[in-house]
């Protein structure tokens, strides 16, 4: 496949006519595109249990190896117990990650208690140039956009940022939460500038993956420019996922979803042709009172899961080969997610690439247990790389990703089909973002606990 940082965008504005018909032209092109490859394909089946492995210590001034995420959404709900911990982060940590204003939340009492005691001290005080750290929690949140009722806090109108913080934390609760509030490309913007976050992941975007531009060109700089991870959604609809924009761009992983714990096959509503598919229904924090949970759907809770996964797979790589950092610095870590050394002395590193490579290798397609009852689609024996992209991943993709990237146990390479129909995939998404860069487009927010707000 080629290279993100190989594909050249052009910066130049379009009318929305123009774009309007160009858009519809390169989707049709890259459909027909892609059924025509169909007949050729063939099935790849590997069965797969979920199983979850430990969590992993070490690290800087004997602190424990760690993982930055930065889930960019409504808002999080600093008050829940799901974000809480016992763990102080470090002066350096908060300082690397830009921390000029730290409030000491109350901890006791309802919800509403707990702000109306924190009202004047913290939330009435907030500006969008503050990064804030909360001790007891898991969480440094800023919002740059500085245009919601509460900064930073989920309040009472949204509901969606929580629920994304917490798949996060569901797939690695030892992730440090950079939280990013806000749907825009400044937004994005201001987790791709922080040199220690490792992964930024959305769940936001146009309805149905209509092809108008949004956030692609911060998800580009982050990636190409600081070497970072981005999972996108892809839509809470069957359409393509190519021309998404949070989920098409080729520096990107795109990612739909499918049944865990159910029959493992695609949900209907899911986008098709993405890079992965995860677990769509999960059960995860609410918004606004402080221990209650609520089940919820959609590819915006499939994609933080991944995020979680994947942060992961760096922090326990982290420990075993003695890195006590995070991000991917082109000036101080050679853009490596990954730098360190062995108990040898021998220095191991790991990219994006590398880390993308192993996903997808360790991605599989479920036997054909299809329940006509439960809602999904079955996959496929034909060209299931049409609808669940390289395959499935789950918690038992973990263990194998990390044998992998650190040589113990290398994943077998996937069937020539499979190579062949993702690689096409690729090539689509590139010519597609190489033509058609960025425009002014709207963003459409629902809010709501639990609302698909790209979906």
């Amino acid at each position: 496949m080629a290279d993100a940082a190989d594909v050249i965008l052009e910066a130049a504005g379009r009318s929305i006519d123009s774009m309007t018909r160009k858009q519809l032209i390169a989707v049709t092109l890259a459909t027909l595109l892609v059924v025509s490859i169909v007949a050729g394909l063939s099935f790849f089946s590997t069965d797969s249990s979920e199983t979850k492995t430990s969590a992993v210590f070490g690290g800087e001034d004997g602190w424990r190896a760690y993982s930055v995420v930065a889930p960019i959404d409504t808002g999080i709900n600093v008050y829940h117990d799901h974000f809480r911990t016992n763990d102080t982060y470090p002066q350096w940590l908060q300082d690397g990650l830009g921390v000029n204003r730290v409030c000491d939340l109350t901890f006791e009492g309802t919800w509403q208690e707990r702000y109306d005691a924190d009202k004047e001290a913290c939330w009435d005080t907030l500006t969008a140039s503050d990064i804030v750290y909360f001790p007891g929690t898991k969480i440094i949140g800023t919002s740059p956009d500085g245009d919601s009722d509460i900064l930073i806090l989920d309040d009472p109108s949204d509901g969606h940022g929580s629920a994304v913080t917490g798949a996060v934390l569901d797939a690695n609760p030892m992730a440090v939460i950079f939280f990013v509030e806000g749907f825009s490309s400044e937004a994005v913007q201001a987790a791709a500038d922080q040199p220690l976050v490792d992964i930024l992941t959305t769940s936001f975007g146009a309805p149905g993956s209509v092809p108008v531009p949004g956030i692609e060109r911060a998800t580009e700089s982050a990636v190409v420019e600081f070497n970072k991870i981005h999972t996108g959604a892809a839509d809470n609809s069957p359409s393509p996922a190519v021309q998404d924009a949070t989920a098409g761009p080729p520096w990107s992983i795109g990612i739909a979803g499918y049944a865990e714990e159910g029959d493992d096959q695609k949900e209907i509503m899911s986008g098709s042709y993405p890079d992965i598919s995860a677990d769509w229904t999960q059960v995860l924090p609410n918004h606004d009172d402080i221990d209650g949970y609520h089940e919820t759907s959609g590819t915006s809770f499939a994609t933080p899961r991944t995020a979680g996964i994947l942060s992961f797979v760096l922090e326990s790589l982290r420990e075993e080969y003695n890195d006590p950092s995070s991000g991917a610095s082109p000036d101080v870590r050679s853009g490596l997610l990954v730098n360190g050394t062995d108990d040898a002395g021998m220095s191991f590193s790991i990219s994006n690439a590398q880390v993308r490579e192993a996903l997808n290798l360790s991605a599989w397609y479920p036997d054909l247990g299809w329940d006509p009852t439960s809602g999904t689609m079955p996959i496929s024996p034909v060209a299931p790389c049409m609808q669940t992209g390289w395959g499935l991943v789950n918690l038992s993709n973990i263990e194998p990703i990390i044998k992998h990237l650190n040589g113990s146990e290398a994943l077998p390479d996937r069937p020539a089909d499979v190579v062949a129909c993702m690689d096409l995939n690729q090539q689509a998404r590139e010519a597609y973002w190489a033509a058609y860069p960025s425009a002014p487009g709207e963003i459409y927010i629902t809010g709501g606990e639990g609302t698909r707000v790209k979906d």
